[in-house]
């Protein structure tokens, strides 16, 4: 079913694009040093940044999943909800499945901070930046949602 939705601003559909493709850049940097070891990590390993005891903690799985595979099948399923042309689209169903995603994300996040700060006592700075990309990326894609987004088709 289509529903006629807001007319969304560029800067939304190609900041909501770019912070995207950010995020599977990095979620790919950090999947390929999962699997490669954190010797693949630029990042210190001494004092409260230390990205691989972050990497490597039992908090790096979810589910027994690692969590940088969670992390980029989180944006290349953003990144088809946030290119150009589906935001073109009026689909109720696809602003709702780019809510929904985006709310699951940031759950995601905020407990994987928890984590860091918490349990691991350590900060990973890619982490970091794939945590403060999914919060843009919420705040710029949030600017879009109206009442109608969440309202029962009749």
């Amino acid at each position: 079913m289509s529903d006629a939705t807001p007319t969304v601003s560029r800067f939304t559909v190609w900041a909501s694009f770019v912070l995207t493709i950010l995020g599977v850049a990095i979620s790919t940097y950090l999947t390929i040093a999962h699997y490669k070891g954190t010797s693949f990590l630029a990042c210190s390993e001494h004092g409260l940044v230390n990205c691989a005891t972050v990497t490597t903690s039992a908090q790096s799985r979810f589910l027994g999943m690692p969590v940088s595979d969670l992390g980029l099948a989180f944006f290349l399923g953003m990144l088809g909800l946030n290119n150009p042309w589906m935001w073109r689209r009026s689909d109720r169903w696809i602003a709702q499945l780019r809510a929904l995603g985006l709310l699951s994300g940031m759950g995601f996040v905020l407990w994987l901070v928890a984590a860091e700060l918490l349990i691991i006592d350590h900060i990973c700075l890619w982490c970091t930046g794939v945590h403060i990309v999914t919060f843009a990326l919420l705040l710029v894609v949030s600017r879009t949602w109206t009442g109608e987004l969440f309202r029962r088709s009749r």
